[in-house]
């Protein structure tokens, strides 16, 4: 379909725009072509999703990550043993493929380059056969030296230098595997930690306490600097703990050989790796994502388990899975995100206007039950009175169901038609979420109340988040969930709603917006909130609401779309800005849409940005990086994130579905008496 607009507002600055979707020429001007254009969007957009459907009944779009994946892949194989010339090849042609033109790589598209990352790429293309010579290299190399060279590099690089000859063990940052002992009250315990950093600390407990090494057949010194790195701003308390380190140090060296230390070290080693064969799930994983996968492979090694013991045999497949192979080269995802895009994709799809007895809809619902996790996981720890229920992220994870996920999942239930055991999980998933909320009222991604600053003072954690604090986007979501419940709300599920409304109302950034843990950024933390304070019943002219739907219209871009730089994460400046993407702007419509501003022209601009940026097959085109795994740290493309939020908001904005205004906000327990 040809769209012409003559109307400026709607063809933004451009005075004339032209989309081309099929052969049927449509003409005329304002709404109204927007209208027609986003119908025929629509449909295509429905026929292309409803193609993508697994048999099984899931959707699952690709994780993209950043080249240091497929450097530790090759670095990992090369560890076991198990490098083999046709992974190489394809690795490094991914690899090369993405180096920037000055010579490093970056962690996300069009970013700068990143240091860590740029080391990383370029031993692993050394192991691949090309020489420091070659025009691609001697630029990385140069550029590494200029930016503080191997020795600037996070602990995390200097990790995998060491296991391969290249760095020394002693200037690492001490993490003792007697950390498995310290109860979960304790501060610094493993239980300090967000569940990621929890899994990976203690395989990695494991191998520091071995100091393995595997050497390269070469050396690296061309990317040695010689100087000492900048140390990074340390709190006092961040002080002490350089100091408790400096401990655990001499503990390390002075103890070596006296027996107190061979006991202890020796059963806390067993302790650590009975923790991770424990918990090993059954595709082979370790919670589903890549560093606890890789560390616990090679902690098991360690431990001398040999590579065709079924725990390891399982965790290479596992990883084998993780490996993707096409034409632009053999990348490893960090993670697999099938309920996720599920839950996402059925809303969708009934938000477009699907029935819910619809094929696809039954499919995805019943793929969805049988996901179900019914087990104790990790996060009973904090909350060992509270009965399982709930869904996590990965085909494979039932020690880590996330809040997040059930929350969608629970929306995605009430959207499909009714079966026998749906009412029944979602049930389950309300007490789940409602006891799970942390005691400020906040909801984090998978445990209640990690919130210690303790772990982010650390020396050894200079790269990601390490612990899991409630935050804007996944508290809107469980609050959305709440509100939009068919059923009456139990006294505690009502308190729960309100509590995290208040939380929500107290966490708002002054300039309206909302900053988003799991997507790129405000764009996204606002975009969620808005639909679940609606859905809840707080007006459009509360504050709360004007404030975020004002943020959204001052940071439209001029050809109508939404977009934010990952930038955002690290300077201000960067809130709001960047170049228009098919998920931001549905993002910023769908918190629109919902805030009643479905008829201000800035939403129909951005409807119309959506219709222009279709492509012929139904779906939107997106190389740029709008997920995060830790905010600027690790980026993530979600690959259906192009495809699945557009729909929502065509749909939304065509049929007028989504979260529908309550008549008035829950009244807290003490007001309905």
């Amino acid at each position: 379909m040809t769209l012409v607009a003559d109307d400026p507002e709607i063809a933004g600055r451009s005075g004339t725009a032209v989309a081309t979707t099929s052969d049927v020429k449509v003409t005329g001007t304002g709404p109204e072509i927007v209208e027609r254009g986003a119908a025929e969007a629509l449909r295509l957009a429905s026929e292309h999703l409803k193609a993508r459907q697994d048999p099984e009944g899931f959707w699952k779009g690709e994780l993209e990550t950043n080249v240091t994946m497929d450097a530790e892949d090759i670095l990992l194989r090369h560890f076991l043993g198990i490098l083999d010339q046709k992974t190489l090849t394809g690795a490094a042609d991914r690899i090369r493929s993405q180096q920037r033109h000055d010579g490093p790589w970056a962690t996300f598209h069009g970013g700068p380059g990143e240091l860590s990352a740029t080391v990383e790429a370029y031993v692993a293309l050394r192991l691949a056969g090309d020489d420091p010579g070659d025009p691609h290299m001697s630029t990385a190399a140069a550029w590494v030296r200029e930016h503080g060279g191997v020795e600037a590099t996070r602990v995390f690089t200097h990790v995998w230098l060491a296991m391969v000859g290249r760095w020394d063990w002693d200037k690492l940052p001490a993490v003792p595997p007697e950390l498995i002992f310290l109860p979960p009250q304790w501060p610094l315990s493993i239980w300090s930690f967000a569940c990621w950093a929890r899994q990976t600390i203690v395989a990695l407990s494991v191998i520091t306490a071995h100091r393995p090494s595997r050497p390269l057949p070469f050396e690296i010194d061309e990317l040695r600097s010689g100087k000492q790195p900048r140390r990074r701003h340390l709190s006092p308390l961040g002080w002490a703990l350089v100091s408790l380190d400096r401990a655990l140090h001499r503990y390390e060296q002075v103890a070596n050989e006296s027996w107190p230390k061979r006991v202890i070290r020796g059963a806390a080693l067993r302790e650590a790796e009975r923790w991770m064969v424990a918990r090993q799930e059954a595709d082979g994983s370790w919670g589903g994502i890549q560093p606890p996968m890789v560390y616990s492979t090679i902690a098991l090694v360690l431990q001398g388990y040999p590579l065709d013991h079924p725990v390891l045999a399982a965790a290479i497949a596992g990883l084998d899975a993780f490996a993707l192979e096409d034409e632009r080269g053999r990348r490893i995802e960090a993670c697999q995100s099938p309920v996720w895009d599920t839950a996402l994709a059925a809303i969708a799809l009934v938000d477009a206007g699907t029935a819910p007895d619809d094929p696809s809809m039954k499919a995805a619902r019943d793929w969805l039950l049988e996901e179900e996790v019914t087990v104790m996981g990790d996060w009973a720890v904090r909350r060992p009175n509270l009965a399982p229920g709930g869904w996590a992220f990965e085909f494979q994870n039932v020690h880590y169901p996330d809040i997040d996920d059930t929350a969608e999942v629970v929306l995605a239930l009430r959207h499909a038609a009714d079966n026998p055991g749906s009412e029944a999980a979602c049930n389950r998933a309300l007490n789940w979420l409602v006891g799970m909320q942390s005691s400020d009222g906040g909801w984090g991604a998978f445990d209640a109340d990690n919130t210690s600053t303790l772990p982010t003072q650390l020396p050894f954690f200079d790269f990601g988040a390490v612990t899991d604090p409630p935050t804007a986007d996944v508290t809107a979501h469980v609050v959305e969930m709440l509100a939009c419940e068919p059923h009456p709300l139990t006294p505690a599920r009502q308190d729960s709603l309100q509590r995290g409304l208040d939380w929500l109302a107290a966490h708002q950034e002054s300039d309206g917006s909302y900053w988003g843990r799991w997507g790129v950024n405000y764009v996204y933390g606002t975009g969620a909130v808005l639909p679940a304070l609606i859905a809840a019943g707080v007006p459009a002219k509360d504050p709360t609401v004007a404030d975020g739907v004002r943020w959204l219209l001052e940071h439209q871009n001029s050809d109508g779309g939404w977009g934010e730089d990952l930038r955002s994460y690290v300077e201000p400046g960067w809130a709001g800005r960047g170049a228009s993407t098919a998920s931001q702007t549905a993002w910023a419509l769908i918190g629109l849409i919902a805030a009643g501003e479905r008829d201000n022209p800035a939403a129909t601009r951005g409807v119309y940005w959506l219709v222009r940026a279709q492509t012929e097959e139904g779906t939107w085109d997106e190389p740029w990086f709008t997920g995060t795994g830790f905010p600027w740290d690790f980026s993530l493309n979600y690959h259906l994130y192009r495809h699945l939020f557009p729909l929502t908001a065509l749909g939304r904005y065509l049929l007028g579905t989504g979260p529908r205004p309550k008549t008035s906000r829950p009244k807290k327990p003490e007001q309905e008496a």
